[in-house]
């Protein structure tokens, strides 16, 4: 219904390219400069009204480049009404060495919304034998009601200059390059049932995971852990297929990125 952008960050003209759920759009979000740079801070709002139903996703990584001074920030805002179904699943987010970023995400789901979001972080430009070679990577996720009612906080700190082995350790990375999480925040069915949804998607595919319910029961989240980015990337994909048909009825959708 409305859309302001600026530039460095655009949005894709959205589509509907999916036959069961043919009321569903698609749109992408692209940022026109090769990365994030010193400096630099993004803002991204997304309001979802009544009945909403969207899939956000990016065009590409989020390369964060190397900094020699200052640090870049992105801030993500999405408001979910009543009886929406929102999915934001960008793609992993890779620090470069000496690079230093913050990100917060902010999700308010109203009661009887969906929201379901997913992150990836790397080590690194691991083919460079770039690991672990940023100075800070930063995030806060926040989960609450309209009324102000929190539901979750999930927050990372890393910082391998001063604290390699927490950058590494069991919380973390665990000795690993990739850590994916995914959130599904939803009344749509109980928390329980979402949780064993979660795991019986990732089960089979080999890495190193954890599900559990959210807080207040309001949905369930998914942690995984692996070398292989190929391997990441497809039990993310399972777990997000097998929620989406869980609280849509439908399958999901052939997606371009693996």
């Amino acid at each position: 219904m409305e859309r302001y952008q600026k530039s460095p960050l655009q949005i894709i003209r959205p589509l509907w390219t999916d036959p069961a759920m043919p009321g569903m759009t698609y749109v992408c979000l692209m940022a026109t400069g090769g990365g994030v740079a010193q400096a630099d801070r993004y803002r991204m709002d997304f309001r979802c009204g009544p009945g909403t139903e969207v899939h956000l996703t990016t065009q590409a990584a989020t390369k964060v480049f190397r900094m020699e001074h200052d640090y870049a920030a992105q801030q993500v805002h999405l408001t979910a009404d009543e009886g929406s179904y929102v999915e934001y699943l960008p793609d992993p987010v890779i620090p470069f060495e000496g690079s230093r970023f913050y990100q917060r995400t902010e999700l308010t789901v109203a009661p009887g919304a969906t929201v379901v979001l997913g992150d990836t972080v790397t080590a690194g430009r691991l083919a460079r034998g770039e690991r672990h070679a940023y100075r800070v990577f930063a995030a806060d996720l926040r989960i609450g009601r309209p009324d102000g009612t929190l539901l979750a906080v999930d927050t990372q700190r890393l910082c391998p200059d001063t604290d390699r082995a927490g950058v590494l350790g069991p919380a973390v990375f665990a000795g690993h390059d990739h850590v994916s999480s995914l959130y599904a925040v939803t009344d749509r069915a109980p928390a329980t049932e979402v949780a064993d949804v979660l795991h019986e998607a990732v089960a089979g595919h080999g890495v190193t995971y954890g599900v559990s319910v959210l807080p207040r029961e309001c949905g369930a989240w998914l942690r995984l852990l692996d070398d292989s980015p190929v391997r990441v990337a497809a039990a993310h994909t399972a777990a997000w297929a097998a929620v989406h048909r869980l609280l849509t009825g439908h399958p999901a959708p052939p997606v371009r990125k693996p």
